[in-house]
């Protein structure tokens, strides 16, 4: 059963990216399952730090874009949002060049929080980073 109260069209939610950090570091979101979602990055100057690998902060904004939409996602836009109260990452692997693909997975879909799992992993499927993403579901306030 899907978890989904949005339409999930990914050519309408990579539309959200336009003038974002997101257009920015070249994450797409590209495919979207029952209860997942999953978007990529590209691993390039962008996304570099100074020693030529990926940096941390690069992967933690891949994972806070993918599991925030994800979550943005489960709930009805008139009636509530949801905004990041905590994330945090374990950076297990470097990677030099090409893609890494984020999954976000919910762990629990509560009246007032979310968590989310993001799992970061290379082109070869080898995990690069795991990430918990804690959300607020907050009221949309009436007029607002």
């Amino acid at each position: 059963m899907s978890i989904w109260q949005q339409d999930t069209d990914l050519a309408r939610i990579n539309g959200w990216a336009a003038n974002t950090m997101m257009e920015t570091l070249g994450i797409r979101y590209t495919e979207i399952g029952e209860d997942w979602l999953r978007g990529t990055m590209p691993v390039d100057r962008r996304t570099h730090q100074p020693y030529g690998l990926l940096h941390g902060g690069a992967s933690v904004a891949l994972a806070e874009t993918i599991g925030s939409t994800a979550a943005m996602l489960t709930l009805d836009p008139a009636k509530f949002r949801v905004v990041g109260l905590e994330i945090n990452a374990n950076h297990v692997r470097g990677v030099r060049e090409g893609t890494v693909t984020g999954t976000a997975r919910a762990l629990h879909l509560g009246r007032s929080t979310q968590v989310w799992e993001i799992r970061i992993e290379d082109e070869r499927q080898k995990l690069v980073c795991m990430s918990r993403l804690t959300m607020a579901v907050v009221a949309v306030e009436v007029g607002s």
